[in-house]
């Protein structure tokens, strides 16, 4: 009966510890990805921006609320891809403005790495957009380096640099910074008096143009954003370039609220991968050493009697 025991010991011992890589390298792994399903809304304040309004005519000064809303096609997600579409208002609560931009955006990226894909009519504000890089997402395990970040105002991807350790609300992160440079996103036509053109009636063609700074809160073994800030400036610009005005001027921040969520979810990822990807492991593989021992006295005691 021992040897029974002893030989039953020795093949669930074997089986656990050929279980824990298993679970730390490739169950884990499927477990860990951006949802497909995924609802969210996050809140920005910019504080004395100045903007052109197209209603008034004139570049305003006020404080801007910005609330970006994130909803996942299940319908289009398939295998490693998910697809979020993003819809963006902008309200200046100082002037009593809203609806001074509204943007939408319809994303396709690897759930794991977070790498954009081209598929699915993806698009920036109805126009096709070509994506790469990092789309709302860094890859799991972040490193220490740069990585390509898609910026969905240039429509195009730029460097984010690793630039130091942060803590955001008592949670480590990697904090990263993108600077987009001068970059045509826009053509048309305004009155020339508002450009200040004062040898033409009626409205010229103006070009606008694009320039920023993001930077980045990221923690590391999720990949997830705890906080965001962007710093914009777009002009208006004539397109024999002596005359410019103020597109829009801002520094956008979460507020504490959604620094807090984010916060909040990236800490409870972070719990469940290391629960998948350490715990679980650690413990089959202790458990199941101890078994083989176990079994591996009891057959041989067995042998000897």
């Amino acid at each position: 009966m021992r040897r029974v025991v002893g030989v039953i010991l020795l093949a669930v011992g074997a089986f656990l510890i050929v279980l824990a890589p298993l679970v730390r390298f490739q169950i884990g792994g499927s477990l860990i990805a951006a949802p497909a399903a995924q609802y969210g809304i996050s809140k920005l304040e910019a504080t004395g921006a100045q903007y052109f309004s197209a209603k008034d005519l004139k570049v305003m000064t006020g404080d801007l609320a910005i609330t970006v809303t994130t909803r996942g096609d299940v319908s289009q997600s398939q295998g490693d891809r998910v697809v979020w579409d993003e819809f963006t208002a902008v309200n200046d609560s100082t002037n009593g403005n809203p609806g001074i931009s509204l943007g939408e955006r319809r994303s396709a990226f690897n759930k794991y790495t977070g790498e954009g894909i081209n598929c699915c009519a993806v698009n920036i504000d109805k126009k096709p957009s070509k994506l790469e890089g990092q789309i709302y997402k860094f890859p799991f395990d972040v490193e220490k380096k740069t990585y390509k970040v898609f910026n969905s105002t240039a429509g195009m991807a730029f460097d984010a640099t690793f630039v130091g350790e942060e803590n955001v609300n008592g949670l480590p992160a990697y904090k990263f910074e993108q600077v987009a440079p001068e970059t045509k996103t826009e053509t048309r036509t305004v009155p020339a008096s508002i450009m200040g053109v004062t040898d033409v009636t009626g409205d010229v063609q103006v070009d606008r143009f694009y320039e920023g700074k993001n930077t980045y809160w990221i923690e590391p073994v999720t990949g997830s954003p705890v906080k965001q800030e962007q710093q914009r400036n777009d002009v208006l610009r004539t397109q024999d370039g002596a005359h410019s005005i103020i597109a829009f001027a801002a520094t956008a921040k979460m507020t504490p609220q959604t620094v807090d969520e984010l916060v909040r979810n990236a800490t409870e990822g972070k719990s469940q991968i290391t629960l998948l990807k350490v715990t679980i492991p650690v413990i089959l593989l202790l458990v199941g050493l101890a078994l083989l021992v176990t079994g591996f006295l009891l057959v041989r005691r067995t042998g000897r009697g």
